[in-house]
């Protein structure tokens, strides 16, 4: 949702503060920066993907999690559910204390999610000159036959580097709350949802993005819910850059904002579309280039209708017909449309791959994305990385 006039991240929300005009320089430099933080995790999260996909296959610990049709056909339900809680939750509790226990999972979740975002380029830079030594964390209960094991953590030199700069930056976030620590967390939430969330096929994208569009026009357009919500809740389910940079450099305050579900959902949309791609070994990346031209069109058409009508827009609402439109559409073009809907992600039929039996709640809004967190901290738990005994449900 897009909204000039509120201060809230209403979610999906692209707003600014009300009480400041912004010039014309310090809002194209916003929302220009938005969307270019919105697209990068898309597309590294989506080149990730494929290769979590081939990792599946040699029993890697960075395995995905599948969503299926059924779980997208209860996600805007759950989400709905987890959205109003919140609501009645901020209504009847104090609101510093809800904020605080929030901050302080965020700030576990954040570091691992940082944490597993740096791991490839530290494993890049790490100087080879350097020792890197290898570490297990095992905790263990009862004894005997009976021993079971608790937490079986592995990890090396490099894991631990990231680990003490994503904590750094954690401790920054916890203290300040400053815009920029908000979008390192945010940008790697984003991007590990997009990296290790699997749609096992394109029909249960459709299904998740318009169950997500009812969702999300409903409860912008018909009730206050979620922006009472989104003004209450402070953690890094956003994107912020501010309109004010430029008369008050990095202590300015009024922010536009864009919601992690813009990104998250249609990027998991957008990252099944490149492993289609990849799939048809034609050396083209036609429905993945298509697609995240089509975002880039949504996104800059919310922002267009919102300055014009100067109203809070549902950015799912621009951008889910333009991300399932332009593909179908090219597809029909290609003469590709029933093997693009018959394509099932290598993930699903992987013996080992674990599916979401018991799912989150991505949806992007505030309450939902609250939620949503503990399926990312499960596959960005995996820096350092966690060595499976036996799948569990989350």
């Amino acid at each position: 949702m897009t909204d000039a006039a509120a201060a809230a991240a209403a979610r999906p929300a692209l707003n600014a503060t009300a009480k400041f005009v912004a010039t014309p320089e310090g809002t194209a430099l916003a929302y220009g920066s938005l969307v270019l933080m919105a697209l990068l995790p898309i597309f590294f999260g989506a080149l990730r993907s494929v290769s979590c996909s081939n990792r599946g296959h040699s029993s890697s610990p960075d395995m995905p999690e599948t969503i299926t049709s059924r779980d997208a056909a209860r996600f805007p339900i759950i989400a709905s559910c987890t959205l109003f809680g919140l609501y009645l939750f901020f209504k009847v509790f104090s609101q510093e204390y809800i904020n605080l226990l929030l901050s302080v999972y965020f700030f576990v979740l954040g570091v691992l999610a940082l944490s597993h975002t740096m791991s490839p380029l530290m494993s890049r830079i790490f100087p080879a000159s350097c020792p890197n030594k290898q570490y297990q964390l095992l905790f263990t209960q009862g004894s005997g036959e009976s021993k079971e094991e608790i937490v079986n953590y592995e990890f090396d030199t490099k894991n631990l580097v990231c680990l003490v700069i994503s904590s750094v930056v954690g401790v920054w976030y916890l203290l300040k709350k400053h815009w920029i620590a908000n979008n390192l967390f945010g940008l790697a939430f984003a991007l590990n949802g997009v990296e290790l969330l699997h749609l096992n096929n394109v029909s249960t994208g459709c299904i998740l993005l318009g169950g997500l569009f009812v969702y999300d026009v409903f409860w912008v357009f018909g009730t206050n819910v979620m922006v009472t919500v989104a003004k209450s809740f402070e953690a890094p389910i956003k994107l912020v850059f501010p309109q004010d940079l430029l008369e008050k450099g990095l202590e300015a305050s009024n922010f536009a904002m864009l919601g992690l579900g813009d990104i998250v959902i249609p990027g998991i949309f957008i990252a099944l579309l490149l492993r289609f791609d990849v799939s048809l070994k034609k050396n083209s990346r036609t429905y993945f280039y298509s697609s995240f031209l089509a975002y880039i069109f949504g996104l800059g058409l919310t922002i267009f209708v919102m300055h014009t009508f100067k109203h809070a827009q549902p950015a799912l609402l621009y951008l889910v017909p333009a991300c399932v439109g332009f593909p179908v559409i090219v597809a029909l073009f290609k003469g590709e449309l029933t093997e693009m809907f018959s394509y099932e992600s290598s993930d699903e039929l992987l013996p080992g791959s674990p599916r979401l039996t018991s799912f989150p709640t991505i949806s992007g809004s505030p309450a939902s994305l609250a939620s949503s967190m503990d399926a990312i901290s499960m596959a960005t738990g995996s820096s350092p990385r966690r060595r499976r005994v036996q799948p569990t449900s989350m």
